[in-house]
C-alpha cells in the first residue's frame, strides 16, 4: 500500500501532506506519558508488519494494522504511523520522502474514523460486541485505505485505474484477515486487560 516516488501528481502529493501534517499535530496533543510506550508498540508493530509483501501484479498486498492502531491510539496512530513509514522509507527505500505524507494519510486516516466508528465497541461493550467492532475496524480501516489509494493514483491519470482496479482485489483478503486479528485481540485486551483499550480524554470501561 506504499505509493512509491514518481508515480503521483504534485497536486495530489500537496493535499496528502496537509492532511498528514494536520493528523500529527492533532495525534501529538492527544499523547501523554502514560501512552508513549503504546504508540512505540505499535507503530513498532505497524513498521514489522507492513515490511512483508506480496506481490499482486503491478501492486503488492501486505498487513497494515491500522484497524488496531485506530482502535488503541485513536488520534495518535497519526505520528506513530509516520514514524514507522519515515523509517522504512529511509531504511528500506519502501514509499519514499515526497509521497510520505500520502502514505501517512492513507494508513492513518482510516484508523481515526474506525476509531470513531467501532472504538466506541471495544472499549465499553463485553467481549462479544468487542470482537465484532474489532473486525469491522480491521476491515474497515483496510478498505478505506485502498479507496483513499485508488482515488490518489485515479485523481493522477486515468492510466491507473486498472491498477487501481487491481489494488482493490488484492486487498479484499488482506480485510479478512485484519478483521479477524483485530477482532481477536479487541475481545482479548477487553476481557483481561481493558485498561489498554483507554485513549486520551474517552472512558475505559463501560456495559458488559
Amino acid at each position: 500500500m506504499h505509493v512509491s516516488e514518481g508515480i503521483l501528481s504534485v497536486p495530489v502529493l500537496v493535499a496528502g501532506g496537509a492532511v498528514a501534517a494536520a493528523g500529527v499535530a492533532i495525534g501529538l496533543r492527544r499523547i501523554d506519558d502514560e501512552r508513549i510506550a503504546r504508540v512505540a508498540v505499535l507503530a513498532s508493530a505497524f513498521f514489522v508488519a507492513s515490511l512483508i509483501h506480496v506481490p499482486v501484479g503491478p501492486s503488492s498486498a501486505h498487513l497494515v494494522l491500522n484497524g488496531m492502531m485506530g482502535v488503541l491510539l485513536g488520534w495518535a496512530a497519526f505520528p506513530a504511523v509516520l514514524v514507522a513509514l519515515l523509517l522504512q522509507a529511509v531504511l528500506f527505500g519502501f514509499g519514499g520522502l515526497t509521497t510520505l505524507g500520502v502514505n501517512v494519510t492513507v494508513m492513518a486516516a482510516p484508523a481515526v474514523v474506525c476509531h470513531y466508528a467501532f472504538g466506541w465497541g471495544v472499549r465499553r461493550r463485553g467481549p462479544r460486541v468487542a470482537f465484532l467492532c474489532g473486525c469491522g475496524a480491521g476491515a474497515g480501516a483496510i478498505l478505506l485505505s485502498t479507496l483513499l489509494l485508488c482515488v490518489a493514483l485515479v485523481t493522477t491519470g486515468r492510466e491507473f485505474v486498472h491498477v487501481a482496479r487491481l489494488i482493490v482485489v488484492a486487498h479484499v483478503p488482506v480485510a479478512v484477515v485484519e478483521a479477524l486479528v483485530t477482532g481477536s485481540l479487541g475481545a482479548f485486551l477487553r476481557k483481561v486487560k481493558p485498561e489498554l483499550l483507554s485513549v486520551h480524554g474517552e472512558p475505559e470501561t463501560g456495559h458488559a
